[in-house]
């Protein structure tokens, strides 16, 4: 048989890469301080065990005190990093992995009113929409310091042992400067090309200087802004042209499009319901005119297309970022030949919303991810296996069945619907979100895998659940849709229409106080189905559960149908009208303030309240009585206090069967408790 494409060795100058699989730079906002810590570093880790060739830190560590963080970059100004990144290159080493860092100034991405609250500059004093700067334009004396801030920093991560460095030209300060759309000066600094390119020459000559030949040293660059007053392909690929000619850098990594806007990133870093490795062709061509070793990653999710892009010479090292965090050990999979095992990236995004957001990076399903120091990602066996009870089949049911399937348990599920899922079942009916299901059937293949028992149209009550003689027993029955209390009885749900049980016709009021995606979903599904919808919250900013990338996709449906959004409006009432509803609406802000809307339908999104009777029925049966110890949950010691010694097994209940959040929620609450038994 011929090699796997993506098994074989590339050598990129001294450096000799095992494979051709890598995690490109990102910053999962896990630094403390702006150092790469114990979590920072045990992430990294974690792909190293999982076979990849190389991994890069940081998306970007940022070389100036004038380039403040924007979502937890580390400071590679600071002397203190080296020793933190030592130790992480050296974990990573003991795996084969090599390690390379992202270097940068953010320029204008990034806020003045942070650390040092120095000015934010760029090219040119043009506004950037993402972090709403008004950036100052680069003076001599700042080009000046900013250089020799790059040639320090690429001499720290030297000291630290890594492999190589990648400096940031994506909608930072460097590309600054070459893009028309950033760069109106008239000096030596704009105008043609070669004054364009003027810092960036700068940068890169004294970074040589400091570190020598040896250091591994490439860009990641936009080679086409795909925006009208950007950078434009024809330009873009002369940079690349003229870098690789240069002999200054080792490698390209090319990116298209610009990331100022919200709808302008997720064209580059597509979501789910967007095409697949949109800009893989495009990395080929510039591959191609340039001769350089080329490095991409933009929503590549899977081996197989990863597998094309290295099969077709596209590419030379191929990222699966996104696809990382979902399972780190995809390449001993792929070795191993367990390809099928391969947990999924569902292209949900939860990573990157949360990090924009100002959280650290999450996968929307592996709970593990971020949480190295507690959670396992490869689940030990037990010491004693015993008999387990799951109710519910569901995305947290489901992994709880897996985890305790991996643990050595006897595990039966009981689920009362004729199929498993949840609500992740009306979330696939989304067309733009069916790619979701992946969550549902990887946990369907692992159990099956392991053995667990799946019984569905199964209601389960008290018989069924002690018939079965469980050790323990975990109620994973999910939530209901629950209406405002403004609105008992008049509106229906955001289920309802997701569902196609109703079809909502005329005018719709959406209102949407369950702050994530169902509320926002209903009001596209109506509008799609011809009603003329209104989305009302009473929050200052629009689902705010729902981050920027995955609410770019319903603002363009939003627009393209014409649906209203009024924020910061309250329902305070509902009453059955001649030709509908009345719906009273009130402000928090003006109490006197009230307005009433005559429409045809009131859908409302509130949340979900826990489906839990079954779990109060079995509580005084159980040794427990239901109680969790959460000190001993989030440190150590017996999660399981028991109560009462004569109950017949342990109960405890995970995600929206406690109370309303989300799939992550009921995962890692799955994950954690099943590890402690």
């Amino acid at each position: 048989m011929a090699p796997d494409p993506l098994l074989t060795p590339f050598q990129l100058k001294h450096i000799a890469l095992k494979n051709r699989i890598m995690s490109t730079a990102h910053e999962p906002a896990y630094s403390e301080g702006g150092m790469p810590k114990e979590r920072y570093r045990l992430y990294h880790r974690e792909k190293a065990r999982g076979g990849m060739a190389l991994t890069m830190t940081a998306g970007s560590a940022v070389v100036s005190a004038d380039s403040p963080q924007a979502f937890g970059n580390l400071h590679a100004y600071d002397d203190a990093i080296v020793p933190w990144l030592k130790v992480l290159v050296e974990d990573c080493h003991e795996h084969d992995c090599k390690v390379m860092i992202q270097l940068t100034h953010l320029g204008r991405r990034t806020g003045w009113n942070k650390a040092h609250w120095l000015p934010v500059l760029s090219a040119s004093p043009v506004r950037e929409a993402a972090h709403r700067t008004f950036p100052k334009e680069a003076e001599d004396w700042d080009i000046e310091r900013i250089v020799a801030d790059y040639a320090t920093a690429a001499q720290r991560m030297q000291a630290a042992g890594l492999d190589g460095i990648e400096l940031e030209a994506y909608g930072h300060l460097m590309d600054s400067f070459w893009s028309p759309a950033t760069n109106r000066r008239s000096d030596i600094w704009g105008g043609c090309l070669d004054n364009r390119l003027r810092f960036t020459w700068m940068v890169l000559d004294a970074v040589r200087d400091a570190v020598g030949p040896e250091l591994i040293v490439g860009l990641r660059l936009v080679a086409d802004e795909a925006t009208e007053h950007g950078l434009g392909r024809e330009e873009g690929v002369e940079i690349a042209r003229r870098l690789a000619a240069s002999g200054k850098v080792d490698f390209l990594n090319v990116i298209r499009g610009h990331i100022d806007t919200d709808a302008a990133l997720t064209r580059v870093i597509p979501i789910q319901g967007m095409a697949s490795a949109p800009h893989l062709d495009f990395a080929g061509e510039v591959k191609d005119a340039t001769g350089l070793a080329m490095f991409h990653a933009a929503r590549i999710p899977d081996v197989a297309t990863a597998r094309h892009a290295i099969a077709g010479g596209k590419l030379d090292m191929v990222g699966m970022t996104r696809a990382h965090i979902a399972d780190p050990y995809i390449t001993t999979k792929v070795v191993a030949g367990q390809e099928a095992y391969i947990r999924p990236c569902v292209g949900a995004t939860y990573c990157l919303d949360r990090i924009y957001e100002g959280g650290g990076a999450l996968c929307i399903h592996n709970a593990a991810t971020g949480r190295e120091a507690e959670m396992p990602h490869l689940i030990p066996r037990a010491e004693v296996s015993r008999r387990v009870v799951v109710v519910g089949a569901g995305p947290a049911g489901l992994e709880a069945a897996r985890v305790a399937g991996e643990r050595g348990h006897r595990v039966v599920v009981l689920e009362a619907a004729a199929r498993p899922g949840g609500q992740v079942g009306l979330i696939t009916l989304h067309p733009r979100r069916r790619e979701m299901v992946g969550i549902v059937d990887w946990r369907l293949a692992e159990i099956d895998r392991l053995g667990v028992e799946l019984r569905c149209n199964v209601l389960a009550d008290v018989d069924d659940v002690r018939a079965l003689a469980p050790d323990f027993v975990v109620i994973a029955t999910g939530g209901l849709p629950q209406q405002p209390e403004a609105a008992v009885g008049l509106a229906r749900s955001s289920w309802d229409v997701i569902s196609g049980e109703i079809v909502p016709q005329g005018r719709v009021i959406v209102y949407e106080d369950g702050t994530g995606h169902a509320g926002l979903m209903a009001a596209e599904m109506a509008a799609r189905g011809g009603a003329e919808v209104e989305l009302v919250t009473p929050e200052r900013t629009l689902a705010p559960d729902v981050g920027g990338m995955n609410h770019e996709p319903y603002m363009r449906a939003f627009h393209e149908l014409g649906v209203r959004v009024t924020i910061n409006t309250r329902l305070a009432g509902a009453r059955r009208a001649e030709n509908g509803i009345a719906v009273r609406l009130q402000s928090d802000f003006a109490p006197g303030w009230s307005e009433e809307r005559q429409v045809a339908m009131l859908v409302a999104d509130h949340g979900t309240t826990a489906n839990d009777a079954l779990y109060h029925t079995l509580k005084p049966m159980s040794r427990n009585l239901g109680a969790v110890d959460y000190a001993a949950l989030i440190g150590a010691g017996e999660v399981f206090p028991t109560r009462y010694p004569g109950g017949a097994f342990m109960l405890y209940r995970i995600g929206d069967a406690v109370a309303a959040r989300n799939i992550h929620a009921g995962i890692y609450d799955a994950l954690r408790f099943g590890i402690r038994y």
